[in-house]
């Protein structure tokens, strides 16, 4: 019977609770397959709202004990939550004169230790003092937003940040001052109406904190190695060790990456803009000299690309083709993605829809979709313990989701034509807006600015 293929998750629970107690699965394996169970997935419900901010939620982080979340929205406050009450621990100013995008604590710093970039372009330390006084100072400024930060694993003192002006940014708060460390540049002048990667995210490899990696503006992700950089600043530090790009995708002005996440196992998640998720191993780089045009191969591989593959075909490219999720829509606005899971089982990603979208990391099947937000939901991060998410987007409110409903959930019907359906409608809208802007440009000599052009940054007022 132990042979049967078993299909349920209740039947792979009960299997392991049974070889608990024979003794055949430590203790630690047990309390991570027992965490990861699609059967949590399934019974994920919204726990709790909280609900404070007076703008957009950009951003939510928990602390390394995970029972505390930090938010910051476009009312450029911040507050610490006890997110399993609902009470609010502190909420002060952030010091920005923008909609704040990121905010996360700095770890052993007993969580009196918190850095902050905005849609001004400043890079803040804000320290908590006692009695829930506040110093906030600025570290440094991007020219433009500054969309991500990603902090050194383990230390309380490094971090690095990405802004629109292609600037990557390294910080130690010992030494107050900031070293720009390189401005990720196109490769070979292509997409001429662009001087610089306009970069949305960063990302730091857990397993090698020496590796980072960046996104933006184009269809590559860059990945650095800091050993290579001589802080004396003799060396020209802008040539990324290892390129990330889908063989389809190679060669494509018309896409850019707005997430970016690293699992445990050093796996590395992109977000693509108008198109998809993929999951990259280190084996799948293009290396530092990537290709800038789509083979014939490619071509071939993108025209078969939405249609099914066969066993042998996927046992062929596994090593080389990328992990695919599908389902969710990224076009409105720069959405985070990330991982799932003790282990990092599950994909997890917002959607123009207001949904919330899970899939199984291995084999990138759809499991669960949940409705977030009555917009959009821009924002998902797991806790660093258990089977909890906190989800934000347009909506001024925070949704807490912990594996508490009775019945375990199931896909809504046709969902994947409901997104597409979703998706039309929103590419005629752009299509439309964009029509009327090169009218008004030929016969005015001026754009109409209107917020569907481009990606949306922001939603909240600006100074």
């Amino acid at each position: 019977m132990m042979n049967k293929r078993l299909k349920t998750s209740s039947d792979k629970a009960v299997v392991n609770v049974w070889q608990r107690q024979l003794g055949e699965l430590s203790a630690r394996n047990f309390a991570h397959r027992l965490g990861g169970s699609e059967d949590l997935v399934l019974r994920l419900d919204v726990h709790r709202k909280l609900d404070k901010h007076r703008g957009c939620v950009n951003t939510v982080s928990f602390n390394a004990d995970g029972d505390i979340l930090v938010s910051g929205s476009d009312d450029r406050r911040l507050i610490l939550w006890n997110w399993e009450t609902g009470k609010v621990k502190l909420s002060f100013h952030s010091g920005h004169n923008n909609n704040v995008f990121q905010a996360k604590f700095m770890p052993y710093s007993d969580d009196r230790s918190i850095v902050t970039c905005a849609a001004d372009g400043q890079v803040r330390h804000t320290q908590i003092l006692e009695k829930g006084q506040v110093e906030s100072s600025m570290l440094a400024r991007h020219r433009g937003r500054a969309h991500k930060l990603a902090i050194e694993p383990g230390s309380p003192h490094i971090f690095y940040t990405c802004g629109e002006d292609g600037l990557v940014q390294h910080f130690d708060l010992r030494t107050g001052a900031p070293t720009k460390l390189l401005t990720c540049q196109t490769l070979d002048g292509r997409r001429s109406n662009l001087p610089v990667i306009n970069l949305n995210a960063i990302a730091i490899d857990p397993r090698n904190p020496n590796l980072f990696a960046v996104a933006g503006s184009d269809e590559y992700t860059r990945l650095f190695d800091i050993r290579k950089y001589n802080w004396d600043g003799s060396s020209d530090f802008g040539q990324p060790t290892n390129y990330f790009c889908p063989p389809h995708l190679i060669g494509n002005d018309q896409v850019g990456i707005t997430g970016l996440a690293f699992s445990e196992q050093s796996e590395l998640l992109v977000s693509y803009n108008d198109e998809f998720i993929y999951l990259f191993t280190r084996e799948m780089g293009l290396g530092p000299n990537p290709p800038i045009s789509m083979s014939s191969d490619a071509s071939e591989m993108s025209d078969d690309h939405e249609s099914e593959e066969s066993p042998s075909s996927m046992d062929t490219d596994e090593k080389t083709v990328p992990q695919v999720y599908k389902g969710h829509m990224n076009s409105q606005t720069v959405k985070g993605v990330n991982f799932f899971g003790p282990k990092c089982e599950y994909v997890v990603s917002g959607s123009d829809c207001g949904r919330i979208f899970i899939w199984k990391k291995k084999g990138g099947e759809l499991i669960r979709v949940m409705e977030g937000d009555k917009d959009v939901v821009n924002c998902i991060k797991s806790h660093p313990h258990t089977m909890v998410l906190a989800s934000s987007g347009i909506e001024n409110d925070i949704k807490m989701w912990t594996p508490k409903a009775l019945e375990r959930a199931t896909l809504p019907q046709h969902i994947e034509q409901v997104c597409f359906v979703t998706l039309s409608c929103l590419f005629m809208c752009i299509i439309s807006v964009r029509f009327i802007n090169l009218l008004i440009q030929l016969s005015h000599g001026a754009y109409l600015a209107h917020p569907s052009c481009e990606l949306r940054w922001c939603c909240g007022p600006e100074d």
